[in-house]
């Protein structure tokens, strides 16, 4: 069975991509001149929390994610980051390509959410490959990609934040029910409102008032004001 080795040699968010899109530069090598004629691979992609450290400010808004700090011992367990194929042309020895990972930028996903919490530094990221070589010299062989192969890589959140930036610059994204945002369009035409960044502002807004008017009424020792 030929050995291929991986690893990763570089991230970058893809400027020019339609979405969000980050690319990982992968190195594959086998240890002798028996040709690679192609691989099929599959690439499972996880964030492993566990393998950097936190501030203040980053735990604090990881706690939705991993509970409280004091159980992270348990709790700080791998995380799905992405599931993506790729096709390698044939090689001989060593040869590199890009492995292309379409991202999300929505809120509920929890890598997203992981991803959003951390201020600066790493993210430590171990890719897991299997698939099918093609292989042979003189000849045409078919090999599994043993379920061993790995590389690990330490992806700078600034490669993650620039390429969020790209595609949503200075905003986030929520992801609502079609209800709920069947209402909130309801509730923008009724008032007239010009963007959906207005509506928002207008029902908090309407939500400071209620508040501001509950306390009023309420005394400090939680009796109503007469």
């Amino acid at each position: 069975m030929t050995e291929l080795s991986f690893a990763c040699t570089g991230v970058r968010a893809d400027r020019y991509a339609a979405g969000p899109t980050l690319v990982f530069r992968l190195r594959i090598t086998t240890p002798g001149d028996e040709p690679v004629h192609a691989l099929a691979l599959r690439c499972q992609i996880r964030i492993e929390p566990a393998r950097r450290d936190y501030d203040r400010a980053e735990t604090d808004g990881l706690v939705d994610l991993f509970g409280d700090p004091s159980r992270w011992g348990n709790t700080l367990q791998p995380v799905q980051f992405a599931q993506v194929a790729l096709m390698v042309p044939g090689f001989t020895r060593e040869t590199e390509a890009d492995l292309v990972v379409p991202c999300t930028y929505d809120m509920d996903v929890a890598a997203t959410r992981y991803l959003g919490a951390l201020d600066g530094g790493e993210v430590p990221l171990l890719m897991l490959f299997s698939g099918t070589a093609f292989t042979g010299a003189g000849g045409f062989r078919v090999e599994p990609v043993p379920w061993d192969r790995e590389a690990t890589c330490r992806m700078p959140v600034a490669t993650w934040r620039e390429m969020v930036e790209q595609h949503f610059p200075g905003c986030g994204w929520i992801r609502l029910p079609r209800a709920t945002m069947d209402a909130l369009l309801a509730y923008r035409s009724r008032q007239a409102l010009p963007s959906w960044e207005a509506t928002v502002q207008a029902l908090l807004a309407q939500a400071d008032t209620a508040s501001a008017r509950g306390r009023a009424l309420t005394g400090t020792n939680g009796r109503t004001a007469p």
